[in-house]
């Protein structure tokens, strides 16, 4: 059955279908990071560790896209000098959108992060969290060997 999914998903970003394009749309009118109640790629989520369970949190995040712009310096110096253009950043994206994500929410745990769809300004990603503090997480084996805070 998931791997039924994840044939779906790739078709649908091949073909660029119109379901997607709706639903980027859709999502373009969303915040920035928002927490869903279940996942779109649910054969993703569960290889990450996604439970249906209390404690276990989705969150879809926008992060743009294209390289760096740094800000032209007010001095004169020769064009070729001046450095604004050619800029690269060195962390890929989806860490990025992980880090915003445990920033907006510090008492969860990232679990992991798939990539969704991007478009010409931005790239989607929905990131799983857990909450190391919750019951159904803290008495879960599973769970435990996963998360960061149960290593010693």
């Amino acid at each position: 059955m998931h791997s039924y999914m994840a044939q779906t998903w790739t078709r649908m970003w091949k073909e660029n279908s119109d379901e997607l394009k709706s639903k980027a749309i859709a999502w373009r009118q969303e915040p920035t990071i928002n927490r869903i109640a279940r996942p779109s790629r649910i054969d993703r989520a569960r290889r990450l560790g996604y439970k249906a369970k209390q404690g276990i949190v989705v969150v879809r995040t926008r992060v743009g896209r294209g390289g760096m712009r740094k800000q032209r310096p007010v001095a004169g110096r020769r064009p070729k000098h001046i450095g604004v253009v050619h800029i690269k950043q060195g962390i890929n994206m989806r860490k990025v959108a992980e880090r915003r994500v445990s920033e907006k929410f510090p008492n969860l745990e990232v679990m992991g992060s798939y990539y969704l769809h991007k478009d010409g300004k931005n790239i989607w990603y929905e990131v799983i969290m857990a909450d190391p503090a919750h019951p159904a997480i803290s008495k879960d084996r599973e769970m435990r060997g996963k998360l960061k805070a149960f290593a010693k």
